[in-house]
């Protein structure tokens, strides 16, 4: 495209391995000259093709689309009990569809090429496109921003749910689908392809984990994958021609100098899912920039490479997942902020650009030149501004059919009672409730959260999610309403922001002179909002309003979430 930066010359020792033109087992991307990217139907028929073809791969089903399309995967095995399995997803994001064509490519190579001995030691489980019904609207007019294919799918589902905000909340069938995939297969890598979005750099294959490693929430697999996943992978793709990094988000696209971003990561993305649930997992950004042929191509060696890597480590991986899924914490960090001063920094490989006045934006705007440029960028960490104390368990009523449904969903322990309790717990109530932009088919919210103990009758049918299980910390992050992926946090409480019913001025005015006689805290903070707020003070209905929330006639659903903490 006429407005992308020069193209810079590449080639790579990975040419090796595509296929001349006219072989039989081309695939479609290959047959094109990497100009294209075959759609779904074609994927389909060429995997049919090697799994007729070979006994190693086969094809399952797993799920439907929003759209009723089959989501399917490909086993590339040679049997045995208790091998390990490395999951590589493509198309969640339709638009980004390297690892679509790589995997093919790895596929027929296995199957008919000579490269079987990789399922040695490991099992291969590929799914070709997640998001099948945003990879089947492809246009040209798709990711401009992105040098290849001529075609590409849209980002979200035929919903326009963005699946990889869909970790922790499950609206999209697709994604309940990968998560429980996930669970069956308990795999020892998860791998999510994708490519980036931002600025240019020399960098063509990058990738990251959930907090950059540094803010994980499972520390083992976290460790495994900076000490060992790394340099085997960059080794690799280092060996074959490729510049692999560190996925560079960076502070500001703008001014690349600013430094990146090195941030904790909620259950909504699959790499901050994976972390949650003690899988390592992998985000890999291949940068929009470089040719669709480049980066099929290094999609394929880091697969191969990770698939290698997995035969070799199995032992240690499954040590490392053992040992976070033993991990109570006691705490869950749920805000955070930019530190002042940066943790580190890197020598960049960026490239240069220059500036121009663009008469449609009215600014200043980049301009790329394809020359590279080395730069000192600094590594900008964060710092928690707010952490949670977890309690013993949750206890959700019976008629929270909704988030009951989506934490069986997500495997998470739970117990129903058949009589009712009486507890002393936690009861949390809003206030400063505020509507976030509309996103991901959700009203997310914020507030500010009031924590009591009260004592509860807990109704037969209620279930208690004890913290002290595997899953402990994905419900947390699902069930503590500061969270910033639970469930309150996505909007899935609507009830309880409904206006609440009040009484009659003429019932309630003598009551609420009672309580201001009678309750000195509260006639102190009546005249302090009296004081401070002179619309309040002017409106009879507002008053008597702040009143009556505060008394013992006011709903007992409004601005109360309806999820009870049990203490530790």
């Amino acid at each position: 495209m006429p407005q992308l930066p020069p193209a810079r010359p590449w080639s790579g020792a990975s040419e090796a391995l595509i296929v001349p033109p006219g072989d039989p087992w081309i695939t479609p991307a290959e047959a094109s000259g990497f100009q294209t990217s075959p759609r779904f139907a074609e994927v389909r028929a060429f995997i049919d093709r090697l799994t007729a073809a070979s006994p190693l791969l086969t094809v399952h089903r797993f799920g439907r689309t929003s759209e009723g399309r089959d989501l399917l995967y490909v086993r590339a095995s040679k049997g045995g009990p208790d091998k390990p399995v490395v999951l590589v997803q493509a198309g969640i994001h339709a638009g980004e569809i390297d690892g679509k064509d790589a995997g093919l490519m790895l596929l027929r190579d296995i199957a008919v090429r000579g490269r079987a001995s990789l399922l040695d030691k490991v099992d291969l489980i590929f799914i070709p496109v997640l998001n099948i019904d945003g990879h089947e609207r492809m246009s040209a007019f798709s990711r401009p921003h992105q040098r290849g294919p001529a075609e590409k799918g849209l980002r979200a589902n035929a919903r326009n749910i963005n699946l990889n905000r869909d970790y922790a909340k499950l609206d999209a069938p697709e994604t309940r689908a990968v998560v429980a995939l996930l669970r069956e297969l308990d795999p020892a890598l998860y791998i999510d392809l994708h490519d980036s979005d931002g600025f240019d750099h020399q960098y063509d294959v990058t990738f990251t984990y959930a907090g950059w490693g540094r803010y994980a929430r499972h520390r083992a697999t976290a460790d495994w994958l900076q000490q060992r996943f790394t340099p085997a992978v960059e080794g690799a793709l280092t060996q074959a021609g490729h510049i692999p990094g560190v996925y560079p988000s960076a502070i500001d696209p703008r001014d690349p100098a600013k430094g990146i971003r090195f941030s904790p990561e909620g259950p909504r993305y699959s790499t901050g899912y994976g972390d949650f649930i003690g899988v390592p997992t992998v985000l890999v950004e291949n940068h929009m920039l470089k040719s669709f042929r480049q980066r099929v191509l290094g999609t394929y060696v880091l697969i191969e490479a990770a698939m290698t890597l997995v035969a070799r480590e199995a032992p240690a991986i499954a040590a490392a997942k053992a040992k976070d899924r033993a991990m109570r914490p006691a705490t869950l960090m749920t805000r955070w902020a930019p530190m002042a001063e940066p943790i580190g920094s890197i020598d960049f490989k960026g490239m240069a650009y220059d500036r121009y006045v663009s008469p449609a934006s009215g600014r200043a705007e980049q301009r790329w030149l394809g020359q590279p440029r080395h730069l000192p960028m600094p590594i900008i960490g964060q710092a928690a501004t707010e952490t949670v104390r977890l309690p013993a368990a949750w206890w959700i009523p019976a008629e929270q059919t909704e988030v009951i449904e989506r934490l069986r969903w997500h495997g998470v322990a739970m117990e129903r009672i058949d009589m009712p309790r009486t507890l002393v717990l936690d009861e949390i109530r809003l206030s400063d409730v505020k509507p976030s932009p509309p996103g991901d088919g959700r009203y997310p919210i914020s507030a500010t959260f009031h924590h009591q103990a009260r004592e509860r009758i807990v109704t037969a049918g209620s279930v208690r999610v004890a913290a002290d299980q595997p899953m402990g910390l994905l419900a947390a992050a699902l069930l503590e309403p500061e969270s910033q992926d639970s469930f309150l946090s996505w909007g899935f409480f609507p009830e309880m922001l409904s206006p609440p019913v009040r009484s009659e001025p003429f019932v309630f005015a003598p009551i609420a002179d009672r309580m201001l006689a009678q309750d000195p805290a509260l006639k102190a903070a009546f005249d302090a909002k009296i004081a401070s707020d002179p619309g309040f003070a002017a409106d009879g209905d507002a008053r008597l309003n702040w009143l009556f929330d505060r008394s013992p006639y006011r709903d007992p659903f409004v601005l109360v979430y309806p999820i009870l903490r049990e203490a530790s």
